[in-house]
Protein backbone atom coordinates (compact mmCIF):
# COMPACT_ATOMS: atom_id res chain seq x y z
CA UNK A 1 0.00 0.00 0.00
CA UNK A 2 1.11 3.58 -0.80
CA UNK A 3 2.36 5.24 2.62
CA UNK A 4 0.27 8.22 2.04
CA UNK A 5 -3.20 8.12 3.73
CA UNK A 6 -5.96 9.26 0.31
CA UNK A 7 -9.01 10.60 1.85
CA UNK A 8 -11.74 10.63 -1.27
CA UNK A 9 -14.30 12.95 -0.38
CA UNK A 10 -16.79 12.26 -2.56
CA UNK A 11 -20.48 11.37 -1.69
CA UNK A 12 -20.66 8.01 0.01
CA UNK A 13 -22.30 5.69 -2.94
CA UNK A 14 -18.88 6.78 -5.18
CA UNK A 15 -16.59 7.43 -2.48
CA UNK A 16 -16.96 3.49 -1.72
CA UNK A 17 -16.18 2.86 -5.23
CA UNK A 18 -13.36 4.97 -5.74
CA UNK A 19 -11.60 3.86 -2.04
CA UNK A 20 -12.38 -0.06 -3.31
CA UNK A 21 -10.46 0.87 -6.96
CA UNK A 22 -8.10 2.65 -5.46
CA UNK A 23 -7.27 0.13 -3.06
CA UNK A 24 -6.59 -2.31 -5.73
CA UNK A 25 -4.13 0.04 -7.24
CA UNK A 26 -2.08 -0.23 -3.76
CA UNK A 27 -3.41 2.97 -2.60
CA UNK A 28 -4.14 3.36 1.59
CA UNK A 29 -7.62 5.05 0.30
CA UNK A 30 -10.50 6.45 2.82
CA UNK A 31 -13.59 7.34 2.43
CA UNK A 32 -14.36 10.29 3.83
CA UNK A 33 -17.27 12.22 2.05
CA UNK A 34 -17.81 15.90 2.46
CA UNK A 35 -21.15 16.31 0.27
CA UNK A 36 -24.62 14.38 1.75
CA UNK A 37 -26.87 13.46 -0.94
CA UNK A 38 -30.42 13.79 0.14
CA UNK A 39 -34.29 14.00 -1.45
CA UNK A 40 -35.15 16.57 -3.78
CA UNK A 41 -37.17 19.13 -2.11
CA UNK A 42 -40.02 18.81 -4.99
CA UNK A 43 -40.46 15.74 -5.54
CA UNK A 44 -43.77 16.02 -7.28
CA UNK A 45 -41.23 17.99 -10.13
CA UNK A 46 -39.28 14.69 -10.86
CA UNK A 47 -42.59 12.81 -11.47
CA UNK A 48 -44.07 15.43 -13.90
CA UNK A 49 -40.14 15.56 -15.38
CA UNK A 50 -40.42 11.85 -15.88
CA UNK A 51 -43.85 12.42 -17.79
CA UNK A 52 -42.50 14.75 -20.01
CA UNK A 53 -39.67 12.72 -20.70
CA UNK A 54 -40.60 11.45 -24.29
CA UNK A 55 -41.05 15.23 -25.94
CA UNK A 56 -37.70 15.73 -25.14
CA UNK A 57 -34.55 15.54 -27.45
CA UNK A 58 -32.20 15.10 -25.18
CA UNK A 59 -31.69 14.59 -21.49
CA UNK A 60 -28.30 15.23 -19.54
CA UNK A 61 -27.16 14.10 -16.39
CA UNK A 62 -24.84 16.14 -14.75
CA UNK A 63 -23.26 13.61 -12.34
CA UNK A 64 -24.32 9.62 -11.10
CA UNK A 65 -26.11 11.02 -7.93
CA UNK A 66 -28.34 12.63 -10.70
CA UNK A 67 -28.90 9.59 -12.98
CA UNK A 68 -29.59 7.54 -9.54
CA UNK A 69 -32.30 9.26 -8.05
CA UNK A 70 -34.03 10.41 -11.43
CA UNK A 71 -34.09 6.81 -12.09
CA UNK A 72 -35.30 6.26 -8.52
CA UNK A 73 -38.02 8.34 -9.52
CA UNK A 74 -39.27 6.47 -12.74
CA UNK A 75 -42.71 5.12 -12.67
CA UNK A 76 -43.46 1.62 -12.43
CA UNK A 77 -43.06 0.01 -15.70
CA UNK A 78 -42.14 2.78 -17.71
CA UNK A 79 -38.74 2.51 -19.97
CA UNK A 80 -36.38 4.69 -21.89
CA UNK A 81 -38.08 6.07 -24.58
CA UNK A 82 -36.32 4.66 -27.70
CA UNK A 83 -35.93 7.73 -29.35
CA UNK A 84 -34.08 9.88 -26.25
CA UNK A 85 -30.92 10.55 -25.71
CA UNK A 86 -28.90 10.80 -22.31
CA UNK A 87 -26.20 12.98 -21.71
CA UNK A 88 -23.20 12.33 -19.46
CA UNK A 89 -20.59 14.05 -18.22
CA UNK A 90 -17.93 11.64 -17.37
CA UNK A 91 -17.63 7.78 -16.81
CA UNK A 92 -19.20 7.34 -13.31
CA UNK A 93 -22.27 8.85 -14.73
CA UNK A 94 -21.99 7.00 -18.01
CA UNK A 95 -21.50 3.73 -16.00
CA UNK A 96 -25.41 4.87 -13.60
CA UNK A 97 -26.89 5.29 -17.17
CA UNK A 98 -25.79 1.81 -18.37
CA UNK A 99 -26.70 0.43 -15.23
CA UNK A 100 -30.24 1.90 -14.65
CA UNK A 101 -30.82 0.42 -18.43
CA UNK A 102 -29.71 3.47 -20.93
CA UNK A 103 -29.22 2.10 -24.33
CA UNK A 104 -24.74 3.03 -24.88
CA UNK A 105 -25.87 3.74 -28.47
CA UNK A 106 -28.17 6.59 -26.84
CA UNK A 107 -25.40 7.99 -24.36
CA UNK A 108 -23.61 11.25 -25.47
CA UNK A 109 -20.79 11.44 -23.58
CA UNK A 110 -17.11 13.27 -23.43
CA UNK A 111 -14.26 11.71 -25.39
CA UNK A 112 -12.87 8.88 -23.22
CA UNK A 113 -9.20 10.35 -23.25
CA UNK A 114 -10.19 13.63 -22.67
CA UNK A 115 -8.61 15.92 -20.60
CA UNK A 116 -11.69 16.84 -18.67
CA UNK A 117 -15.12 14.95 -17.76
CA UNK A 118 -17.51 18.24 -17.59
CA UNK A 119 -19.90 20.45 -19.15
CA UNK A 120 -17.59 21.97 -21.04
CA UNK A 121 -16.41 19.00 -22.37
CA UNK A 122 -19.72 17.12 -23.07
CA UNK A 123 -20.79 20.22 -25.34
CA UNK A 124 -17.61 19.59 -27.42
CA UNK A 125 -19.59 16.44 -28.30
CA UNK A 126 -23.34 18.00 -28.38
CA UNK A 127 -22.22 20.76 -30.39
CA UNK A 128 -23.65 20.89 -33.98
CA UNK A 129 -25.95 17.69 -32.95
CA UNK A 130 -29.01 19.28 -31.99
CA UNK A 131 -31.64 20.90 -34.28
CA UNK A 132 -32.82 24.05 -33.55
CA UNK A 133 -35.77 24.40 -31.01
CA UNK A 134 -34.63 21.18 -29.54
CA UNK A 135 -36.14 20.68 -26.00
CA UNK A 136 -33.40 19.40 -23.36
CA UNK A 137 -33.71 18.64 -19.98
CA UNK A 138 -30.86 18.87 -17.53
CA UNK A 139 -31.49 16.62 -14.37
CA UNK A 140 -28.84 18.04 -11.32
CA UNK A 141 -29.16 19.00 -7.50
CA UNK A 142 -30.25 21.89 -6.17
CA UNK A 143 -28.67 24.48 -8.23
CA UNK A 144 -25.45 24.28 -10.26
CA UNK A 145 -23.70 25.77 -12.95
CA UNK A 146 -26.01 27.24 -15.58
CA UNK A 147 -22.53 27.22 -18.10
CA UNK A 148 -23.70 24.31 -20.26
CA UNK A 149 -27.30 25.38 -20.39
CA UNK A 150 -26.34 29.04 -22.22
CA UNK A 151 -24.88 27.19 -24.45
CA UNK A 152 -27.81 24.98 -25.60
CA UNK A 153 -30.05 28.39 -25.24
CA UNK A 154 -27.55 29.76 -27.86
CA UNK A 155 -28.34 27.66 -30.26
CA UNK A 156 -32.04 27.76 -30.13
CA UNK A 157 -32.78 24.90 -27.48
CA UNK A 158 -35.35 24.87 -25.32
CA UNK A 159 -34.16 24.48 -21.74
CA UNK A 160 -35.46 23.05 -18.47
CA UNK A 161 -33.98 21.73 -15.51
CA UNK A 162 -35.35 19.63 -12.55
CA UNK A 163 -33.29 19.01 -8.89
CA UNK A 164 -33.75 15.31 -8.52
CA UNK A 165 -31.98 15.60 -5.08
CA UNK A 166 -30.39 17.86 -2.64
CA UNK A 167 -26.63 18.30 -1.54
CA UNK A 168 -26.49 19.15 2.26
CA UNK A 169 -23.23 19.24 4.71
CA UNK A 170 -22.57 15.66 5.88
CA UNK A 171 -23.58 14.57 9.62
CA UNK A 172 -20.62 13.13 10.42
CA UNK A 173 -20.58 9.97 12.42
CA UNK A 174 -17.19 9.33 15.21
CA UNK A 175 -15.21 7.32 12.74
CA UNK A 176 -15.42 9.90 10.24
CA UNK A 177 -15.11 12.85 12.87
CA UNK A 178 -11.68 10.48 13.81
CA UNK A 179 -10.73 10.57 10.48
CA UNK A 180 -10.71 13.98 9.96
CA UNK A 181 -8.80 14.84 12.85
CA UNK A 182 -6.05 13.09 12.23
CA UNK A 183 -5.96 14.20 8.81
CA UNK A 184 -6.17 17.89 10.69
CA UNK A 185 -3.12 16.52 13.27
CA UNK A 186 -1.47 15.25 10.44
CA UNK A 187 -1.13 16.72 7.35
CA UNK A 188 2.29 15.12 5.64
CA UNK A 189 1.03 11.83 5.98
CA UNK A 190 -2.30 12.69 3.70
CA UNK A 191 -3.68 13.60 0.64
CA UNK A 192 -6.93 15.10 -0.14
CA UNK A 193 -8.66 14.22 -3.16
CA UNK A 194 -11.20 17.03 -4.49
CA UNK A 195 -14.16 16.84 -7.10
CA UNK A 196 -15.92 19.42 -6.09
CA UNK A 197 -15.28 22.86 -4.86
CA UNK A 198 -18.81 22.43 -2.60
CA UNK A 199 -16.51 19.60 -1.03
CA UNK A 200 -13.90 21.93 -0.09
CA UNK A 201 -16.77 24.50 1.60
CA UNK A 202 -17.78 21.60 3.79
CA UNK A 203 -14.50 20.63 4.70
CA UNK A 204 -13.66 24.57 5.86
CA UNK A 205 -17.36 24.35 7.86
CA UNK A 206 -16.20 20.97 9.43
CA UNK A 207 -12.89 21.85 10.12
CA UNK A 208 -12.06 23.74 13.75
CA UNK A 209 -11.52 27.53 12.77
CA UNK A 210 -8.11 28.41 12.66
CA UNK A 211 -6.39 25.44 10.77
CA UNK A 212 -3.50 26.22 9.23
CA UNK A 213 -3.76 24.53 5.96
CA UNK A 214 -0.39 25.41 4.08
CA UNK A 215 0.98 21.87 4.88
CA UNK A 216 -1.81 20.14 3.54
CA UNK A 217 -2.10 18.50 -0.04
CA UNK A 218 -4.46 17.92 -2.57
CA UNK A 219 -5.27 16.17 -5.87
CA UNK A 220 -7.99 17.84 -8.07
CA UNK A 221 -9.48 17.33 -10.86
CA UNK A 222 -10.34 20.66 -12.67
CA UNK A 223 -9.11 24.02 -12.37
CA UNK A 224 -12.03 25.36 -10.38
CA UNK A 225 -11.39 22.83 -7.55
CA UNK A 226 -7.99 24.12 -7.52
CA UNK A 227 -8.31 27.59 -7.40
CA UNK A 228 -10.74 26.76 -4.13
CA UNK A 229 -8.07 24.61 -2.49
CA UNK A 230 -5.30 27.70 -3.12
CA UNK A 231 -8.18 30.07 -1.69
CA UNK A 232 -8.43 27.89 1.51
CA UNK A 233 -4.35 28.14 1.98
CA UNK A 234 -3.52 23.82 0.74
CA UNK A 235 0.20 24.01 0.51
CA UNK A 236 0.23 21.40 -2.80
CA UNK A 237 -2.19 21.38 -5.09
CA UNK A 238 -1.91 18.78 -7.97
CA UNK A 239 -4.26 18.26 -10.49
CA UNK A 240 -5.35 14.97 -12.17
CA UNK A 241 -7.28 13.54 -14.81
CA UNK A 242 -10.53 12.42 -13.21
CA UNK A 243 -9.92 8.81 -12.72
CA UNK A 244 -9.10 5.94 -10.94
CA UNK A 245 -5.73 5.06 -12.57
CA UNK A 246 -4.85 9.30 -12.96
CA UNK A 247 -5.18 9.98 -9.45
CA UNK A 248 -3.64 6.79 -7.83
CA UNK A 249 -0.63 7.55 -9.66
CA UNK A 250 -0.30 11.14 -8.39
CA UNK A 251 -0.72 10.03 -4.89
CA UNK A 252 1.76 6.96 -5.30
CA UNK A 253 4.21 9.68 -6.94
CA UNK A 254 4.42 11.70 -3.44
CA UNK A 255 6.08 11.11 -0.41
CA UNK A 256 5.14 12.07 2.83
Amino acid sequence: MSVLRALVTRPAAQAADWVARLREAGVDAHALPLIAIAPPTDVAAVREAWAALPDQRLAIFVSPNAVERFMAARPTGVAWPPALQAGSTGPGTTRALRAAGVPAAQIVEPAADGAQFDSEALWQRLDGRLERGARVLVVRGDGGRDWLADRLRAHAAEVSFVAAYRREVPRQGAGERALLQRALDEPRTHVWCFSSSEAIDNLELLAAPGVDWSPARAIVSHARIAERARRLGVGQVVPSAPDVTAVGACIQSMTP
